[in-house]
């Protein structure tokens, strides 16, 4: 069992304010205290933030400038080239443009790069393909702040280039572009760098929107379901902004009249539902996701504008790709792991899987960094072209490290938490030492941070308190479900679920000696060595017959359960520790 260090917040706050200002739990106003919600202004904005919050779209530099271009360009009867990328963010911020565009009178055609034999970004072949299609303005989405090359060939084949983008900037420089639209470039005065690609290229159709007179509000209403996809699915920080595109993109996703958006969500099983930041994540996104990485990105396209028969037929498709890159992605994962079973693992993880897939390399880092809690490189492929995916943890910013060692790359881009990038087969020696190297890690800085939110005794959840703490929702990156922590509880029985074991029944009691349910979902075999190695070899068996009872710490989560019509609470356990001092004897 992984060791953990287990952590209280409680950041400072006039938590008694808020609780009387909006008429909350004393707990629930910790709880948006801990994730930075510190005051009653916050507070209110938080729970009750609409579109009028929004920063003005036009503090993003430049925005006001490709806003211009693209007016005039209207009024010239010019034709607008999308350059967009293969994954949801990308998928979305083109869609974005390509109606907003559009429905001004724009002749518009979104171009993508094809990943396994270009890889990401704007590239030559889009360029020459955008002239062949007519057009004299190129508009990147989700990419083109690292394509200084691209951009300078762009710009000699006679383009206007507006480049949006939410990646961090090269130390290299910006490219040479008519406007540069992205909140992380130097003097950007927009209050939050933290939206996605899809969002920025929201913010320029809003503005020019603005400029010909046309209704703002009304676009931004009607692109709130792609905003939030592309928000949730890209792994954005769902704080500030985000949180008002996020759930009020939901509320608007589950009562959709998008054809195919409703074909995915009924296809899933969803219709009806209510859509939650976890259907995105971890099903509707990753469906959108698998067409660019083992195909292209047209199908995911064409389901964003069929109709009818067609969008049930995409959407099945689509569900069957995605099931074809998980099958991708356990092979590559327990390859991963067989080259970690031999030894003791680097701080830095830099793993060659040569015959992974390499749309699903970046899946893989992100599977072994949750399980390590290491940076993580995966990288595919051999000789010249290898590609490769990293995925990083808090306090390790990848994209400054790599920066560092971009000697190694033929080509890189990212963010502090994620990267992608090309090299020769022959770096990846040198590449794996320098970053261990100049790591700066140690293995204290690498065990996992468990922060809680109280030490909350579980009597204290009562059902209309979860639903207090579930109105907190949108819960994602940045903005946790609610976790609380309890030591010394009596473990009264477990109970193995499911065939293949992978659920734990749970009734434990608290200092009351009220009984409560827990679910634990995982290998259940965890808990069995757990609960062996620290209560004694027969404690598993014997807590199954509800023979003996242990002490223990849970880290859990509350929920309303509600079952063949009744409705109970019921403790999703998200982590145990053990209570040394009171063994069972």
């Amino acid at each position: 069992m992984q060791k953990e260090k287990w952590v209280l917040h409680n950041k400072k706050a006039d938590t008694d304010a808020i609780a009387r200002a909006l008429e909350i739990d004393p707990l629930t106003a910790r709880i948006l205290a801990n994730r930075g919600v510190d005051t009653v202004e916050k507070a209110r904005l938080y729970l009750k933030g609409d579109l009028e919050n929004l920063p003005d779209p036009a503090l993003l530099k430049d925005a006001e400038k490709g806003a211009g271009l693209l007016a005039e360009a209207l009024e010239s009867g010019k034709k607008v080239a999308v350059a967009s990328d293969y994954d949801v963010d990308g998928l979305f911020a083109g869609q974005i443009l390509k109606e907003a565009l559009q429905d001004l009178g724009f002749p518009v055609r979104v171009f993508t790069p094809k990943r396994m034999e270009e890889g990401y970004g704007l590239n030559r072949r889009i360029v020459d393909e955008a002239l062949e299609f007519g057009a004299s303005v190129l508009v990147t989405c989700d990419n083109g702040i690292a394509s200084t090359a691209e951009v300078a060939y762009a710009k000699e084949k006679g383009f206007c280039v507006i480049v949006t983008d939410h990646h961090e900037p090269q130390a290299c420089g910006l490219p040479q572009a008519d406007a540069v639209i992205d909140p992380k470039q130097p003097d950007c005065p927009y209050p939050f760098d933290g939206i996605c690609g899809a969002v920025v290229a929201l913010k320029l159709m809003q503005l020019l929107y603005r400029r010909l007179g046309r209704d703002e509000k009304a676009l931004l209403e009607r692109m709130l379901p792609y905003a939030a996809i592309a928000t949730v699915a890209d792994v954005m920080d769902l704080r500030e902004e985000n949180r008002i595109l996020v759930r009020l993109g939901l509320e608007a996703l589950s009562r959709t009249d998008h054809e195919g958006l409703k074909a995915l969500i009924r296809e899933q099983g969803l219709e009806g539902k209510t859509i939650t930041a976890y259907h995105i994540g971890f099903v509707l996104g990753p469906c959108f996701n698998a067409a660019g990485r083992l195909e292209t990105v047209e199908p995911a396209q064409h389901l964003l504008e069929a109709k009818g028969a067609e969008a049930e037929t995409i959407a099945r498709e689509l569900i069957a790709l995605n099931q074809e890159r998980q099958k991708l992605t356990n092979e590559g994962t327990a390859q991963a792991e067989a080259i970690l079973a031999e030894g003791k693992p680097d701080l830095v993880l830099v793993l060659h899987l040569p015959d992974v897939h390499e749309s699903v390399a970046g899946i893989v880092a992100g599977r072994i960094k949750e399980k390590y809690h290491r940076p993580t490189l995966v990288i595919t492929g051999r000789g010249d072209a290898c590609k490769g995916s990293g995925r990083s943890v808090e306090g390790f910013n990848l994209f400054e490290h790599m920066e560092t060692c971009r000697d190694f790359f033929t080509r890189f881009g990212g963010h502090a938490m994620a990267a992608g990038f090309s090299l020769p087969e022959e770096n990846i020696e040198p590449l794996r030492r320098a970053l261990n190297e100049t790591a700066g890690l140690t293995e204290e800085d690498l065990i996992p941070l468990v922060g809680l939110d109280a030490a909350m005794p579980p009597e204290y959840a009562t059902a209309e308190r979860i639903r207090e703490w579930d109105a907190l929702a949108p819960f994602g990156k940045g903005f946790a479900r609610p976790l609380f922590g309890r030591s010394n509880l009596d473990l009264l029985s477990i109970r193995v679920l499911g065939v293949k074991r992978n659920a734990l029944r749970l009734r434990f009691a608290g200092e009351s000696g009220q009984a409560f349910e827990g679910i634990w979902f995982g290998d259940v075999s965890v808990w069995e060595t757990f609960l062996n190695e620290n209560y004694g070899e027969k404690a598993f068996t014997m807590l199954e017959r509800a023979q003996t009872k242990v002490k223990i710490a849970l880290a859990y989560q509350p929920m309303l359960h509600e079952y063949e019509g009744r409705r109970s609470i019921q403790f999703q356990i998200q982590n145990f520790q053990p209570v040394r001092e009171e063994k069972n004897k």
